[in-house]
């Protein structure tokens, strides 16, 4: 059996009150092109791929304003996969936690001495 796949754009633009779909990059206006590139390439931006239907109708009510189950099942998730704290912390995270103060301590030493 063959297998098909099929890759999809879809941007959404909000400036103001007004929003704008469009299937690529290219379709998006130059001026409004340069504005998305300065405001995705920023601390806060992120990059989401929606695999199906489902995570385009997600988008489409945060776009809207309304609630989405997104947050609900992230927290489900992780909850799932965290593990239990240990009682023993392995020895990476002693060393980590104890160089600096042995480092300091070690400088405060060496200009203290006489």
């Amino acid at each position: 059996m063959d297998r098909v796949t099929v890759k999809t754009s879809t941007i959404f633009v909000s400036v103001g009150d007004e929003t704008r779909v469009y299937r690529s990059l290219g379709d998006i206006p130059p001026t409004l092109r340069k504005k998305l590139e300065q405001s995705t390439t920023g601390i806060n931006a992120a990059t989401i791929f929606i695999a199906d239907k489902k995570g385009r109708e997600e988008i489409v009510r945060a776009v809207r304003g309304l609630p989405t189950g997104l947050e609900g099942r992230v927290k489900t998730e992780l909850r799932a996969n965290a593990q239990p704290p240990s009682r023993l912390m392995n020895w990476n995270a002693w060393l980590e936690l104890l160089l600096p103060g042995v480092v300091g301590l070690l400088i405060w030493l060496a200009f203290t001495a006489r």
